[in-house]
């Protein structure tokens, strides 16, 4: 699996989850429990992946709709 998408903001996972999913692209998303540790503050990101052969079409949603691919390259 490959990064796709990192952000703070769990309402960015959240749309881009829904979008992919419409478009039959599978997605997990990680680092969903690490609030624990963190002490809810949102500080730490949380990943979106996808699998690798499925990447360059996620990213095109993404683009399309408007979503920056906050990860590093």
């Amino acid at each position: 699996m490959n990064e796709l998408l990192r952000s703070n903001d769990p309402t960015i996972i959240a749309f881009a989850s829904a979008l992919l999913r419409g478009e039959g692209i599978d997605c997990f998303e990680m680092d969903v429990n690490m609030s624990v540790l963190e002490g809810s503050i949102g500080i730490l990101p949380r990943r979106l992946m996808v699998r690798s052969t499925e990447l360059a079409a996620a990213e095109v949603v993404m683009r399309d709709n408007g979503i920056e691919l906050g990860r590093s390259m």
